[in-house]
């Protein structure tokens, strides 16, 4: 019994700042089940800068949650041309691209040194279907992860330079503050040349941007370190007058 107890702590620990908390811990889950997902994870996987988790092509056999570090996720166009689809912070699942034909459309690469949980998909559907509430969990999971593509698609068609740069930073910021870190300063893991491809902008638009935005004093850099300085006005940018509101501390 007191094994169970001192197991359950860890778990809780070392799970704090993952998405799979939510499918490891639903509501009303016993000792046992969690035992028993836990054999299923694969935990801390190291990952070095610029090494891909999975490749285009690839089968689909595992999902991935960075416990630190980040990555993103990039595909190739008919013309052989590189496309940056994404960012995931610690805590975002990845690995979901290949669950309609079994084979990974884009792949993932560590844009610093990284740890990453690994849950083999059969296992983890198989044990889905035996504990009541997880299989929803995981459909939500996955439902956060389509949610991102979908504000990246409408991202795109914004006529506005300024418009894209605030909304990638607030939406950054309301990220972090969904895994328990400080939403108004973080460090930007991925560089101006990657951002610029996400936003579908020219790297010297992004350099003009966010100097105008430190000018302004809406947010300040040095580096990669960026502070949100004025986030009531960032917002503001990035969704118009109508629709206002800061990422607040605190917020999960």
């Amino acid at each position: 019994m007191n094994a169970v107890s001192l197991d359950l702590a860890r778990l809780r620990r070392s799970c704090a700042h993952c998405s799979l908390r939510q499918l490891c811990l639903p509501g009303g889950i016993d000792s046992v089940a969690l035992a028993q997902l836990e054999q299923l994870v694969r935990r801390s996987r190291p990952v070095r800068r610029g090494e891909r988790l999975y490749r285009i092509g690839e089968r689909l056999s595992a999902v991935y949650v960075a416990s630190a570090g980040a990555f993103k996720t990039v595909s190739l166009s008919e013309s052989g041309e590189e496309q940056l689809l994404g960012f995931h912070l610690p805590g975002e699942l990845m690995g979901l691209d290949g669950l309609g034909e079994g084979l990974h459309r884009c792949e993932a690469e560590a844009l610093v040194d990284a740890n990453v949980c690994e849950v083999q998909l059969e296992q983890l559907s198989a044990v889905a279907l035996q504990l009541p509430g997880l299989h929803q969990q995981l459909l939500r999971v996955i439902g956060q992860s389509l949610d991102r593509d979908h504000d990246h698609a409408g991202l795109l068609v914004r006529r506005q330079a300024n418009e894209r740069i605030a909304l990638f930073l607030h939406g950054l910021g309301e990220r972090y503050a969904r895994i328990g870190e400080d939403p108004y300063r973080f460090r930007l893991p991925m560089s101006r040349e990657d951002i610029a491809r996400y936003l579908g902008l020219a790297l010297e638009t992004v350099s003009r941007g966010l100097t105008r935005l430190q000018e302004d004093g809406v947010i300040g850099v040095r580096g990669r370190m960026l502070e949100i300085l004025d986030p009531k006005e960032l917002s503001r940018l990035a969704h118009g007058a109508e629709n206002c509101e800061p990422v607040r501390r605190g917020t999960l």
